[in-house]
């Protein structure tokens, strides 16, 4: 199966109202020319699940100001004030998770766990809804997997088979988004030859991987 597919080819899987998962760290490591395609097709209502929500000429944040985001599920909106004006203004739903549980839930999808166990929030807002157990005398909240439509990954060296890796702090949430969602594109910054990355190199698994677009136009 060929796996690298063209521009025009990739905004066909966009739709309306899908959930995607964006990687990035306040847009280090976020595949822009993805985010160019997202907009250039304008879809709209979109869930975003992603640590932050970028900035507003940057990453994320220009899904944001271009008015197509429904909901966003992130541990960080300080950067991109549209967000917050968004959020107050009843616009835009915003569901803010501590960045561990967020990365937890993530990770709990990929890995087909019912859920992960962890003290932060308990006695906060963050625990609101959400199923509360006791163990050895300790209070934990239940953590419920979030899974997407898509994932969108930015990987600094990708092969035809979709074998990525990261380089540096670019890895941050984009291994983990790659396992839990339905479909997955890879930007790949530079893309080689199946056998030519090592398999000591790769972070994602090709095997994960449904799509991979040249990030270099």
């Amino acid at each position: 199966m060929n796996k690298i597919i063209k521009p025009e080819q990739v905004k066909e899987l966009f739709k309306d109202g899908m959930t995607v998962m964006i990687g990035g760290f306040l847009a280090c490591g976020t595949p822009e020319k993805l985010i160019d395609l997202l907009i250039e097709k304008n879809v709209k209502d979109l869930t975003i699940i992603a640590n932050d929500t970028g900035f507003p000429d940057r990453g994320i944040g220009r899904l944001v100001v271009n008015g197509q985001v429904k909901k966003v599920v992130a541990s960080h909106i300080g950067t991109n004030p549209e967000t917050g004006r968004l959020m107050n203004e009843g616009k835009m739903e915003v569901e803010l998770v501590p960045q561990g549980s967020l990365i937890e839930k993530v990770r709990a999808a990929g890995a087909g766990l019912g859920g992960v166990l962890t003290p932060t929030g308990v006695g906060t807002i963050v625990e609101e809804g959400k199923e509360k157990l006791t163990i050895n005398g300790k209070e934990y909240l239940l953590e419920l997997p979030v899974k997407a439509d898509l994932a969108l990954v930015l990987g600094t060296v990708v092969d035809e088979f979709g074998n990525t890796f990261y380089k540096g702090t670019t890895k941050n949430f984009n291994p983990y988004i790659a396992l839990a969602a339905d479909t997955v594109i890879v930007e790949a910054e530079e893309l080689v030859k199946t056998g030519e990355l090592s398999p000591d190199l790769a972070m994602t698994p090709g095997v994960v991987v449904d799509y991979i677009m040249k990030g270099a136009l």
